[in-house]
């Protein structure tokens, strides 16, 4: 959403109830996950590729500024975006905004610039957890000081790599931002991981699968480690799938109005984390089903409660506890304490936003658990995290006069949300 129209919209901004069935057909923006992905291997490639219905939001926005910052050409005027590598020499800034895959994907491949890399970003940014990357990259022969943004990397022109062992239990991204690059450094990499379990691991699976389609050679066969070797990344263009993530509010929405909404072209086979909530969907009362046209839910009108562990799909967290918020049994949603370090602490903004509407909610160190209540209207608070405005709007659907505060976040993965969702809910 560009700031105009954001400051078209209340804020906080009414969100409508659906006071009957929705029955809908959706097609989705792409994946930030696999845009984001694309473009890094794209700018350190050994020629031009394609990004074909690339995402256009501010996060993957931010990835084509920094990678353009670097050296490399990203044209990013049509719906699919051409990556022309470039020679990383000048001095530079990047803007990491609130996009974790900028903050993290980026000094990997800075450091094969020779020139001094300057990174920061947006306030909240800056207690974002990052020093575990900049400590593995100091061990595989970077020069970068410090461990939190803002920070410089002083490239030297090419990394010696190696093996690095790191804890990334707070976030997978500190694994796929190492093999990402890994190709590119003069012994590879090998990534072992020390720590309590890795979160997310779908992602570190699509960041596996994309660099093995870029000709690289990926050895995941042992548990917790993960072994590049060193080589060229072939040039390859990719076809980015819908944001099965961004389907959580439209998929709830059937389940909440007792309707059904089809997400357009649902991949059969897909490493994204999205992908979870088919069968999320159905233990909670929903009807699942592929269908020619894409991944059709049809709500029963009656939610069930939940027990889950969303350990490998945090994200999907917020979505997945408004729905529990409504449901008619009691929820209990665990292994997911590392969302604390995303854009906000997830599950102390969760428990006090849906706890802000009348939901028993108790918060665990690593979960939440979701009581039966009456819910009621008022202002539900967003901390500038796209994943909490749609719990809002989520239980706006079937709530009265829920406001939502700052809207206009959403824009991080799926600009002009709230026209879009208003369109689907009849008046």
């Amino acid at each position: 959403m560009t700031d105009a129209q954001h400051d078209s919209w209340q804020d906080p901004w009414p969100a409508p109830r659906a006071s009957s069935p929705v029955d809908a057909i959706v097609s989705l923006p792409g994946s930030k996950s696999l845009t984001n992905r694309a473009l890094v291997l794209a700018a350190i490639a050994d020629g031009p590729s394609v990004v074909r219905r690339a995402l256009r939001s501010r996060d993957t926005l931010l990835m084509a500024g920094a990678l353009t910052a670097l050296g490399s050409a990203v044209d990013t005027s049509g719906d699919d975006w051409t990556v022309t590598p470039g020679t990383f020499t000048d001095d530079a800034t990047v803007d990491c905004g609130l996009a974790g895959t900028v903050m993290r994907f980026v000094p990997p491949i800075a450091g094969l610039s020779t020139g001094t890399v300057a990174f920061d970003g947006d306030p909240h940014m800056r207690k974002r957890p990052i020093g575990e990357i900049l400590g593995a990259l100091r061990g595989l022969g970077v020069d970068v000081p410090g461990d939190a943004l803002p920070f410089t990397v002083r490239g030297s022109g090419s990394v010696r790599g190696g093996t690095v062992v790191v804890d990334a239990s707070a976030s997978s991204q500190f694994i796929s931002a190492l093999l990402l690059a890994g190709a590119r450094y003069d012994e590879g990499v090998d990534v072992r991981h020390d720590g309590k379990p890795v979160p997310s691991l779908p992602h570190i699976d699509m960041t596996v699968a994309m660099l093995r389609e870029h000709g690289v050679d990926v050895d995941d066969s042992e548990a917790n480690r993960w072994r590049v070797a060193p080589g060229p990344i072939r040039a390859a263009d990719h076809v980015i799938e819908p944001d099965l993530s961004n389907a959580a509010p439209f998929l709830a929405l059937a389940a909440v109005s007792g309707g059904t909404v089809t997400v357009r072209d649902w991949p059969r086979s897909t490493t994204q984390a999205g992908d979870a909530l088919r069968d999320i969907l159905t233990t909670m009362g929903c009807e699942v089903a592929f269908t020619d046209e894409g991944l059709e839910v049809t709500g029963s009108g009656t939610l069930l409660g939940l027990d889950v562990d969303l350990h490998d799909v945090g994200e999907l967290t917020p979505a997945v506890a408004a729905l529990c918020a409504l449901a008619e049994g009691p929820s209990h949603l665990r292994g997911i304490g590392h969302i604390r370090g995303h854009e906000t602490d997830r599950l102390a903004a969760l428990a006090t936003e849906l706890g802000g509407l009348g939901a028993d909610v108790t918060e665990h160190p690593d979960g939440l658990s979701i009581a039966p209540a009456p819910l009621h209207g008022g202002v539900f608070h967003t901390y500038a995290d796209h994943r909490m405005a749609h719990a809002g709007v989520i239980v706006g659907a079937a709530v009265e006069d829920v406001l939502v505060e700052n809207i206009g976040t959403t824009g991080k993965t799926f600009p002009d949300f709230a026209r879009f969702w208003s369109g689907l809910i009849p008046s």
